[in-house]
């Protein structure tokens, strides 16, 4: 299959999606002159790409199997460059994060917490791992019952540390309830999609 026959498909799709991360960035940041203000707009920014690109690439094989279309076939071809996409979103994210933390540490110490650094930094433990299997040399090196299970387990905690990090925001800005809904919505495709999956025969005795 050639993946890289237009701007739209494998590497090219994530080279072309990356760069339009990185220059809306720092457009935003620009936008403020890249203080305090705007990284912060960049750290809101990145979390939401980053959202947006983790739902597409965890729903892509559910939605394939329950819905199969044009899209959908896209979609499912396409990710593991989605996948990596998100990983490149969320490591801007951590860049916006370190900047804030230097601008203004005392802004920084406020908004964050331990809980924040342990969740978030075993999140960002799994990104990595995450990210560092999507290629078939080091899928292959992991074995395929190790890769469906990182990337099963991985993808869960991450889903998770996505609705925890969105809900606890509800309370001051109850329009943060919004983001859950995707979340929610890649759950029950997920769980659709297994529970439609044909039960695995077993090998009957010769």
């Amino acid at each position: 299959m050639a993946t890289g026959r237009n701007w739209f498909e494998g590497w090219r799709l994530f080279g072309l999606l990356t760069l339009t991360l990185i220059g809306l960035s720092i457009w935003i940041a620009a936008m403020r002159q890249f203080e305090v203000e705007g990284v912060r707009m960049v750290i809101r920014f990145t979390a939401r790409t980053s959202l947006l690109l983790f739902c597409l690439a965890f729903s892509a094989a559910a939605l394939a199997q329950l819905w199969p279309n044009a899209w959908t076939h896209w979609q499912r071809r396409n990710r593991r460059y989605l996948g990596v996409t998100f990983a490149a979103s969320h490591a801007i994210h951590a860049v916006a994060i370190a900047a804030f933390a230097v601008l203004d540490p005392a802004g920084f110490a406020a908004a964050i917490s331990v809980v924040s650094y342990i969740f978030g930094g075993i999140g960002y433990l799994v990104i990595i791992a995450l990210t560092a299997t999507s290629f078939d040399r080091t899928a292959a090196m992991l074995g395929p019952r190790a890769w469906r299970t990182l990337h099963l387990v991985g993808g869960y905690y991450l889903l998770l540390q996505f609705m925890v990090s969105f809900g606890k925001r509800i309370p001051e800005m109850p329009l943060y309830a919004l983001f859950l809904v995707p979340l929610a919505v890649v759950f029950a495709l997920r769980m659709l999609s297994m529970a439609a999956r044909p039960a695995p025969r077993r090998a009957q005795a010769s």
